[in-house]
């Protein structure tokens, strides 16, 4: 695949998440979160995203997260469990990122705030619509943030993407 093609980066940051006594690292789905995750994957799957690969923290929310999204999309990507996504700032995401293959067109990062919403707002150097305003009031749990780019994955850096579409379960 060429390297001059567009290529979608989904930021989908975990769904609400309980607050048992556990570390934090294990923190399972709250029931909102348990009922938030398929209406993500169900949104996904409308909008014809099927990334080739995600992306996903290792704690236990983005794990269980996952596996309720991925029932509603048309094929199962190939799944990374990347520690480094965990409590990541949005620097550490974009070099997980600039890993990624070039035959990867569509991508899926499951990780968590305030990591998620930064890494948006840094990659965004433009927006459709109001988008970006609208991410800038906050990232919900379960949100989903569709950034394009075109180039290499090595290449995407801050301002070299386009936010083209915000979403949260309870808009």
């Amino acid at each position: 695949m060429s390297v001059d093609v567009p290529r979608n980066i989904v930021l989908l940051r975990h769904a609400k998440a309980d607050w048992p006594q556990v570390a934090d690292h294990e923190r399972p789905l709250a029931e909102r979160g348990r009922l938030d995750a398929p209406a993500a994957g169900e949104w996904l799957a409308g909008q014809g995203i099927t990334p080739q690969l995600t992306l996903c923290s290792t704690a236990t929310r983005t794990r269980e997260t996952w596996k309720l999204v991925v029932q509603h999309l048309a094929q199962r990507p190939r799944t990374v469990y990347e520690e480094r996504l965990y409590e990541a700032p949005p620097g550490q995401i974009i070099e997980v990122v600039n890993e990624v293959a070039d035959e990867v067109r569509d991508l899926l990062v499951i990780g968590h705030n305030p990591g998620m919403q930064a890494v948006a707002e840094v990659l965004a150097g433009s927006a459709a619509d109001d988008t970006l305003e609208r991410l800038g009031r906050g990232f919900p749990t379960a949100g989903v943030a569709i950034l394009r780019h075109t180039g290499s994955w090595k290449a995407l850096e801050p301002g070299s993407a386009e936010l083209v579409r915000f979403w949260s379960p309870h808009e």
